[in-house]
């Protein structure tokens, strides 16, 4: 897997691995038409699930809520979940060791800020806190797993984990070694271009970036006012509200990557354990960060009980629908709004998804709503790369900023955008 010129990941090998396409290679894709979906993955390892939900797939139980031992809340983005049922299942001696995404400790030499790892402590596990909005890939740190005897648990984010559930179903190696899986609720991938922006909107050069943190954390602010933080080689940090970014947007998909644009799985619907952020009040302005969590293991739903009564976990158990709501953007996007693209958008024809083709349902509103954030999503890394060639930041920042109006005036004009942006002035006063 090899960087292109826009950013994002991509296979690279001889032309004959292209061609070859084996049956083993159709089986094991995450996109492919010859895979398993998500439905199929999570009747085989969930028969027993106590409860079944349109979004949310099969399920134990869910939660809202946040870690109260240790530091956990303290260094994660949110409310510390995914990291204290990672060492939970390191304490208890169910593996040993957790495939996840750390940061990169020479990111100039080694270009990229991030990648896969494998931590076999809790002090490595908190060290891997935080939400990483970077392109990433597995193989490393499969190769890893598959050279190294043990078991683990692999975090990911929805494609992720089907695409190990998919090589468990091939390989009994990785099934034996692959225990448990811990998923992350995903709005979609961004491209490496993501951080460069940042630099440029931050005014400093993007060769002299250390360390990237995406959603600087402080218990005074809302926990949805995202805050970007750059770390620089000379000890230098530089930080910026997402608000104030051209392309800080989340819902407008700047750098997105093509295949988000054909996903269906918002909450990881495969994995044991899902995990996302309670985006809903009371929750959303608790600056110290809230989980939803999402259970379908029945081991991991007893750990979690066993934690809460001891007073380790500060959960409320919630229903799906609940869940459902805290990630409704995420669900148009993903159910209408994918129903919709796969009546025209380019490669609708080399995907096959649970989700039918509609062009019928969508209000005209949410059709060019959808429309415009897909070609914001394509057009975004174009012009990025084209500015980066010319050396000419502001060719994007304009474009940027012009589009994001366009939108905003599509996705806000009942007057929603206007209430979000007093709200953040009256909080910022």
């Amino acid at each position: 897997m090899q960087f292109d010129g826009l950013g994002q990941l991509k296979p690279n090998g001889p032309e004959a691995w292209y061609q070859r396409r084996s049956e083993n290679f159709t089986r094991t894709c995450p996109f492919s038409y010859g895979a398993a979906n998500e439905n199929e993955i999570a009747a085989e390892r969930y028969a027993d699930t106590a409860q079944k939900n349109a979004e949310l797939g099969r399920f134990q139980n869910a939660y809202v809520g946040h870690v109260a031992e240790n530091n956990f809340r303290t260094l994660g983005s949110s409310g510390g979940m995914v990291s204290w049922v990672a060492a939970e299942l390191m304490r208890k001696g169910l593996i040993d060791g957790v495939a996840h995404v750390v940061a990169e400790n020479d990111p100039q030499t080694n270009n990229r800020y991030f990648h896969y790892t494998i931590s076999r402590s809790e002090t490595e596990i908190l060290a891997g806190a935080k939400s990483r909005y970077y392109p990433i890939e597995l193989s490393g740190v499969l190769d890893l797993i598959r050279n190294t005897p043990g078991r683990y648990a692999v975090v990911g984010i929805p494609c992720f984990i089907k695409a190990v559930h998919l090589l468990r179903r091939e390989d009994p190696l990785f099934r034996e070694r692959i225990p448990f899986t811990l998923g992350l609720f995903c709005g979609h991938m961004k491209s490496a271009r993501f951080v460069e922006s940042f630099a440029w909107q931050m005014d400093v050069p993007s060769a002299e970036i250390e360390r990237v943190d995406y959603r600087y954390k402080h218990p005074d602010r809302p926990a949805n006012l995202y805050n970007a933080m750059l770390t620089l080689r000379d000890g230098r940090v530089v930080n910026k509200d997402w608000w104030h970014l051209a392309d800080g947007d989340w819902g407008a998909g700047f750098f997105m990557n093509h295949a988000c644009n054909f996903c269906d799985d918002v909450v990881a619907e495969t994995a044991d354990i899902s995990f996302g952020d309670a985006w809903v009040e009371p929750y959303s302005s608790d600056g110290r960060g809230t989980n939803v969590a999402v259970v379908r293991s029945l081991l991991i739903e007893e750990l979690i009980q066993k934690a809460i009564a001891e007073k380790r976990l500060h959960l409320e158990s919630v229903s799906g629908e609940f869940v459902a709501q805290t990630q409704a953007a995420g669900f148009r996007q993903r159910r209408e709004g994918l129903a919709y693209r796969l009546t025209w958008a380019s490669g609708r024809s080399k995907t096959k998804k649970r989700v039918a083709p509609d062009s019928q349902s969508p209000t005209p509103q949410r059709k060019l709503i959808y429309r415009t954030r897909y070609y914001i999503s394509l057009w975004s890394n174009r012009i990025f790369s084209y500015a980066r060639k010319v050396k000419k930041p502001s060719v994007y920042l304009n474009w940027a900023r012009t589009v994001a109006a366009v939108y905003h005036g599509l996705a806000y004009h009942q007057g929603k955008f206007s209430e979000i942006k007093k709200r953040y002035i009256q909080l910022k006063g």
